[in-house]
């Protein structure tokens, strides 16, 4: 297949590493800094066009008359469907934008097949449904869903005195009566693909792949809770914290919002009428234990310095036995922050860049179908 990224930003980088790493790809980067375009030359197996995206020189030169699919990733809404539009007109690829402004959510599906869109990805709000699923599942540290919700990839770590503990993952079914697949299992630094005779123990960080409904009736034989949060306090009321907060209030979960613009708490009660919005300091420790932070059972980190998420995470680990959520943007550091002993960790360019990557897959598995 040919692949053609406009934007070699995080997403972009991560997008040229995940494509090369699949294999059988041509990928051709374009983006208008030459010194970025050479590094991620350097980096990847891919080719580079210095220039835009939105460029129908630019284009052609990078192979849009030969492209099977266009990946607008750019740091612009509007740059990327317009990259799209002329890439669609110029060739007869199919066009993926990322699109981040909320303002433009409802507008976009009216005018999606009228662009020629063959996804279009919001990775805030892709982040907020990632982070949505843990809160309705708490016990979880990471939820995958497949078949369009039919199948989920559901990690945990098994806790102490549990009785999975010491069984061989072939009584499973026997004991358990579970229809439930162990396919993957984190000890330590090592990580296994068990058979049946592999032995779990508590600290084990296992994959589970079930339907929800058996996946639910398996963690209530080992005595575990999956009952959804009832509350949660959100520090960040940016556009992740907007689309949580949305998502959450939906399913009956009480929501406050701490945000330090006076502006945006304005505007957020506005558009989440039924949220407590608090404007105050949320990285201070002392605003965090007036508003409750022992009592609550769930607590997300959001605001845009990773650092500051990290730390307020600790703190609140420190403080609740509810589930603490933390948002990281820079990639560069995940085995250090994997390190720290946090609940979840959320990458929403992780995220955005797997999203985009299982439509290529799927693209490319459907050639000769």
């Amino acid at each position: 297949m040919n692949i053609i990224i406009a934007g070699c930003g995080k997403v972009g980088q991560k997008l040229a590493e995940q494509l090369n790493h699949e294999g059988g790809q041509n990928i051709t980067v374009i983006d208008p800094r030459y010194q970025v375009v050479q590094d991620t030359i350097n980096q990847y197996d891919v080719m580079g066009v210095v220039g835009s995206g939105a460029s129908l020189e630019t284009l052609t030169e990078a192979g849009i008359e030969n492209a099977d699919i266009l990946i607008a990733v750019t740091g612009s809404d509007e740059l990327n469907l317009l990259t799209c539009l002329i890439a669609k007109k110029a060739g007869n690829c199919q066009t993926i934008a990322r699109v981040r402004k909320p303002e433009y959510s409802r507008e976009i599906d009216l005018v999606k097949d009228d662009l020629g869109l063959a996804m279009i990805i919001n990775p805030e709000e892709t982040a907020a449904d990632e982070i949505a699923r843990v809160l309705r599942f708490p016990t979880a540290i990471q939820i995958d869903t497949f078949a369009k919700g039919r199948v989920e990839i559901l990690k945990f770590r098994i806790p102490q005195e549990s009785v999975l503990d010491k069984m061989a993952i072939a009584d499973l079914r026997v004991k358990l009566n579970c229809d439930v697949l162990v396919c993957g299992v984190e000890r330590g630094e090592d990580a296994f693909i068990p058979g049946g005779n592999f032995v779990l123990k508590s600290g084990d960080l296992i994959s589970i792949v079930a339907a929800p409904q058996n996946a639910a009736y398996f963690f209530k034989k080992i005595g575990i809770k999956t009952n959804r949060v009832k509350d949660t306090i959100i520090v960040g009321g940016g556009a992740t914290g907007y689309y949580l907060a949305k998502k959450l209030l939906q399913t009956g979960i009480h929501v406050k919002i701490i945000e330090q613009d006076e502006k945006r708490c304005d505007a957020l009660c506005q558009l989440l009428p039924k949220a407590t919005i608090i404007n105050a300091d949320g990285s201070e420790t002392r605003v965090l234990l007036e508003e409750g932070i022992e009592y609550a059972e769930s607590f997300v980190a959001l605001t845009n310095i990773d650092e500051e998420n990290i730390l307020l995470s600790l703190f609140a680990k420190s403080q609740m036995n509810g589930k603490q959520i933390t948002k990281v943007n820079r990639i560069a550091y995940d085995d250090v922050v994997s390190n720290l002993g946090l609940d979840t960790i959320i990458y929403p360019k992780n995220i955005t860049a797997e999203h985009i990557v299982k439509f290529v897959r799927a693209k490319k598995n459907s050639y000769g179908s």
